[in-house]
């Protein structure tokens, strides 16, 4: 005897993989940018209903904030953090970063660039507050950097006549440039050549 397949199904509906659903819409944003990807594009990216993505992740800010510390904490997201946390020299944490960015930024595997350099470049009025999120992100790594450098001239690996502020101001200007070069089109061996420029600016 076989199952009636109308037959209403017992215990909890279905659930979604949220890892999952999460790295589809990472992808997405990441390609697309905040603004031109809808919900609707969302949904089905991540295999579920408008309802299922308002009742697991809120509107769609509240699920691109999700996606921006997701993407943080994955490896194409935290390699400034590790590097800088990891590398007992400031040079040699700042050299990898640059290299990583080069190797990162290009690679086919996912989109090009950096979703928080990215993703928000150009978003309407009412979406300000999402520009201003990545902003303060980027400002808050450009604080980190600065931290970092203050510390090697305190230490001696900077020579007292250097500038920390403008030096990590000029490393994110260049990892920034990095981003957008990959999105273009740069390859690995162009924005290798870039880090290693960017290097000889060191003090």
């Amino acid at each position: 005897m076989t199952e009636n397949p109308t037959r209403p199904r017992r215990g909890r509906p279905p659930t979604f993989d949220r890892d999952e659903a999460l790295t589809a819409a990472t992808r997405l944003f990441w390609e697309r940018g905040y603004e031109a990807t809808s919900v609707t594009d969302l949904t089905t990216a991540m295999g579920i209903r408008p309802g299922s993505l308002y009742a697991a992740f809120g509107d769609k800010r509240s699920l691109f904030e999700e996606v921006v510390r997701h993407y943080g904490h994955s490896p194409v997201g935290a390699f400034a953090g590790a590097a800088l946390r990891e590398e007992t020299s400031a040079y040699a944490a700042f050299a990898r970063i640059l290299r990583e960015a080069a190797a990162i930024y290009p690679d086919p595997s996912h989109p090009a660039g950096c979703l928080v350099i990215s993703a928000a470049t150009n978003v309407s009025p009412q979406d300000a507050e999402v520009q201003a999120h990545l902003r303060d992100l980027r400002n808050r790594n450009l604080h980190v950097f600065e931290t970092r450098l203050r510390t090697a001239q305190a230490d001696g690996e900077l020579p007292p006549d250097a500038d920390p502020h403008a030096l990590a101001g000029y490393f994110g200007t260049v990892i920034q440039g990095m981003s957008q070069q990959a999105r273009d089109g740069a390859t690995a061996a162009d924005l290798a050549r870039t880090a290693e420029l960017a290097l000889r600016a060191w003090p």
